[in-house]
């Protein structure tokens, strides 16, 4: 028989269990739970839930079985009773530039549905989440804002580089390689030799691509441990880190530090300035917003532009630099640069974080990078003075652009229009050597509603920089891109083609002149002569009429609201 005055015992700490497991009422929630394996004394500790991605699709996430079981050993171990449940995850590197790549954005919704959907149904007093692949990420924070219960972030962890030629490298390295085939640069076997070296084992894609970007804002926020971020996904120090983080909810549970205490406006400052000086993926633009928005937080697209204006971009990290994520680990992770970041007065220190202690407070002890590094540079020689991710306006973006222009593909570009409706029909047109020096690639019906779910244009934009055309031709999209992609690039463009965006007016020779220094994309025509072109334009039919890629189309927010599905205003 329960002992039902032991099961109210810290009510607070089991503020949504106690409604499903006390009292005779209940007597049918606790016989379920039986089965699963709670024991009589279970019912009296709060429970924590822990949201697993694992599976078996994506080497990202192929280990966060043994990471999540970690977890519940830390969790039960603290005096909490760990409930493991799964939510889904997708492969961008393994659909990108496919048909399949359009679910990817969605599935950042899907995860955070179903975490929701789990812990408000089961009555979990604290989550974990873990998460691998690039969605994961901020699908796991959304759901855990909207429920705004003590919670925490466990980051899978990076992979470790393969080898060729004495090189390391990586997935974007298996991209561009195409490119170089396609130009007779590498021989197929060579290709091939890439492909079979390039992904060793478990982990995240190596650079400072969208998931490594994504888990060191996730840090800088306050939502994961420190040095959470930066360590590679098959090792003593990640399986630590879960163990840590299943004990950590449980303190937060108990003190009631909920993500509306530390995911603030001023957390996500932080979370931007280490995004810029890592030199991240564009894709935390559209991520933070939508994580913003999840938690009530007014964050805008401008909020980057005036933050950008004084954080300088200070990693020479892959894909614009030459180092991996795991060289970073070996040298201290991210948590030295934070450190350098709040000296220099560009962090707020007095944002609270998981650890129940001040940003300030968790980096006071953190020893500088060792002498000689050159992964990390100073602030008297930074490799951008200013922030690489460039917020554009005009006539070809009224609502905002994001550019990723990190100073080595110059800041101006002026050009011809090259149109393609899609990105399979761009690609075909780089390989083929249609496009040529000069040439501003324009990628249409991509966005949230047109694709529909805004896929990352890695594959061309890698074919661009395997043919050797990285610096003479710029691309630019309604779509996205990878953290992977470098070169000139414009995506997020709104409105998008497909709701009746500008972009939709460009025509083949067009000049399209992009300023970063001006913050500017312009379609170099009148404006009398976009009006007559967008007179005559039909919206197209959809894609898709049923299932969740119709549903995503339907209630998508434009790009520069963080491309959310849960806006309480319509869609504009």
């Amino acid at each position: 028989m329960v002992d039902e005055s032991s099961s109210r015992r810290n009510p607070d700490a089991r503020r949504y269990s106690a409604s499903i497991v006390d009292g005779p009422e209940r007597a049918a929630s606790r016989a379920m739970l039986r089965a699963v394996g709670f024991s009589e004394e279970d019912f009296t500790r709060p429970q924590i839930g822990v949201a697993s991605t694992w599976g078996m699709m994506t080497p990202c996430n192929m280990h966060i079985n043994r990471l999540a079981d970690a977890t519940v050993e830390g969790a039960d171990g603290a005096g909490g009773k760990a409930v493991l449940f799964n939510t889904i995850s997708v492969s961008d590197g393994i659909s990108m530039g496919t048909e399949g790549m359009k679910y990817s954005l969605v599935s950042r919704e899907v995860i955070a549905d179903s975490i929701e959907t789990v812990t408000g149904c089961e009555g979990f007093d604290g989550l974990v989440t873990l998460g691998g692949c690039d969605k994961n990420m901020p699908g796991c924070l959304i759901g855990m804002a909207r429920l705004d219960r003590p919670a925490i972030f466990v980051y899978g962890g990076t992979i470790k580089p393969g080898c060729y030629k004495d090189r390391d490298v990586d997935i974007v390295s298996v991209f561009e390689s195409v490119g170089q085939e396609a130009k007779g640069q590498i021989s197929a076997d060579e290709r091939l030799a890439v492909e079979r070296c390039a992904i060793p084992g478990a982990g995240s894609c190596g650079g400072m691509y969208t998931a490594n970007t994504m888990a060191s804002a996730i840090e800088a926020l306050g939502m994961s441990l420190p040095e959470s971020s930066a360590q590679e996904a098959v090792s003593e120090d990640k399986l630590t880190d879960c163990r840590r983080a299943g004990e950590a909810v449980l303190e937060l549970v108990r003190q009631d530090i909920r993500p509306s205490d530390i995911m603030t406006r001023a957390a996500f400052e932080n979370a931007i300035t280490v995004v810029i000086a890592l030199g991240g993926s564009t894709n935390a633009v559209l991520h933070l917003l939508a994580m913003a928005h999840a938690i009530g937080v007014d964050l805008e697209i401008d909020d980057f532009t005036r933050i950008g204006q004084r954080v300088p971009v200070l990693a020479d990290l892959r894909p614009s630099g030459r180092f991996m994520m795991s060289d970073l680990v070996r040298i201290g992770g991210i948590a030295p640069l934070m450190k350098m970041l709040l000296d220099r007065g560009l962090l707020h220190g007095d944002c609270l974080t998981v650890t129940g202690r001040t940003l300030a407070e968790n980096l006071a002890d953190v020893a500088p990078y060792p002498e000689g590094q050159e992964i990390i540079a100073s602030f008297d020689r930074p490799f951008k003075a200013t922030s690489h991710l460039v917020i554009l306006y005009g006539n070809l973006a009224p609502e905002g652009a994001v550019a990723k222009i990190t100073g080595k593909e110059g800041e101006r570009f002026s050009g011809r229009a090259r149109v393609f409706g899609s990105e399979e029909e761009a690609l075909r047109g780089i390989l083929d050597g249609d496009v040529v020096a000069g040439d501003v690639i324009v990628i249409r019906g991509e966005g949230p509603v047109g694709g529909p779910g805004m896929r990352e244009m890695l594959s061309p934009t890698s074919a661009i920089m395997g043919r050797g055309l990285g610096n003479d031709v710029a691309l630019i999209t309604d779509g996205r891109f990878s953290g992977g992609s470098h070169g000139f690039v414009v995506g997020h463009i709104t409105p998008e083609a497909a709701t009746g965006g500008p972009l939709g007016a460009v025509e083949d020779g067009d000049t399209v002149t992009i300023d970063a220094q001006a913050r500017t994309i312009t379609l170099d025509i009148a404006q009398e002569e976009i009006d007559r072109r967008l007179q005559s334009w039909q919206p197209p039919a959809p894609n898709y009429r049923r299932g969740v890629l119709a549903k995503y189309a339907r209630l998508v927010s434009p790009a520069s609201l963080g491309a959310v599905t849960d806006r309480e205003d319509e869609r504009t």
